[in-house]
């Protein structure tokens, strides 16, 4: 009997890694995908997303007896949504790229000082931190957008500035973990200067925790973008943005819901590939180490 006892345990030991690593890879190969089509919209894209055809409204997708010009079948304006949808995937990976390379450089660089000099340079950031953990991000994004104007820039820079608290926070962690490392005090004897400890010796060695935190931020930076667009308040019109789709389509939803279910059902399916693989890398990397 105790040599048969510990077979499940075995069993759950081998399944749920094979589970994990299969999750990790479908989150890959849905970031992949959308980074392909985003790279490639004007290639992959059938008509032209800004052309309006009034005559065309509101053309079913093929499966629901549509035409077989318009896959996806059109919009309220006659745009071919298919084309749209494409161009709408370049818009969401601009975004979520962009606001965690801005979030990413201000978070990272204070996080950096603080978990390093510590003292009062700590005691700043930490400040700092604070600060932004007390300012609502939609309630911020939307009075700057509502105040200077939307657009794409606007958008990013908006979204920069206000997602890099996260950043900070593991950064200044993970550096006061390896600040008194061997390594840490070996280029310290050896003369080398902070700068090139800071960037040489102790960014490298973190970076495995900034990734996973980076994949987070994008997802979360996309579906605020979409939720800042549903309010009219994102990536002005007629740029094809998932989250300005569903809100042009709100009107027609009880006539012709495909006409927000399919931005919805994509939205979705983007934000959900970039956590499974974020939670991919963090099981991998094992940046729960910080936890």
């Amino acid at each position: 009997m105790s040599a048969v006892a510990p077979l499940p345990a075995i069993r759950r030991r081998v399944r749920f890694p094979i589970l994990r690593h299969s999750l990790t890879l479908l989150g890959a190969a849905i970031v992949g995908f959308a980074t392909f089509v985003a790279i490639f919209a004007p290639l992959l894209a059938p008509h032209d997303p800004f052309v309006q055809n009034l005559n065309n409204r509101l053309i079913p997708p093929l499966w629901m007896g549509g035409q077989p010009g318009h896959l996806l079948g059109t919009d309220q304006l006659g745009r071919d949504y298919f084309s749209r949808l494409i161009f709408g995937a370049r818009i969401s990976i601009i975004i979520g790229v962009s606001t965690v390379i801005a979030s990413g450089l201000i978070g990272i660089t204070l996080g950096l000082l603080g978990g390093f000099y510590g003292g009062r340079v700590d005691d700043a950031v930490m400040f700092l931190i604070t600060c932004r953990l007390s300012i609502p991000i939609i309630l911020v994004a939307l009075t700057v957008v509502a105040m200077i104007g939307s657009s794409l820039t606007l958008v990013i820079l908006t979204l920069g500035l206000l997602l890099w608290d996260r950043f900070a926070v593991v950064a200044r962690t993970a550096t006061m973990q390896v600040r008194h490392l061997d390594y840490v005090a070996a280029a310290e004897a050896a003369g080398a200067s902070r700068l090139h400890i800071l960037l040489r010796e102790v960014l490298p060695n973190i970076a495995n925790h900034l990734i996973v935190v980076a994949t987070l931020e994008m997802a979360l930076a996309i579906m605020l973008e979409a939720s800042l667009s549903f309010l009219g308040l994102g990536v002005p019109p007629p740029l094809p943005s998932w989250g300005l789709m569903i809100a042009e389509a709100k009107d027609y939803m009880f006539f012709s819901p495909w006409v927000i279910m399919i931005p919805g059902i994509a939205l979705f399916v983007l934000v959900l590939g970039i956590n499974l693989l974020g939670d991919g890398l963090r099981n991998l990397l094992g940046a729960d180490r910080l936890q």
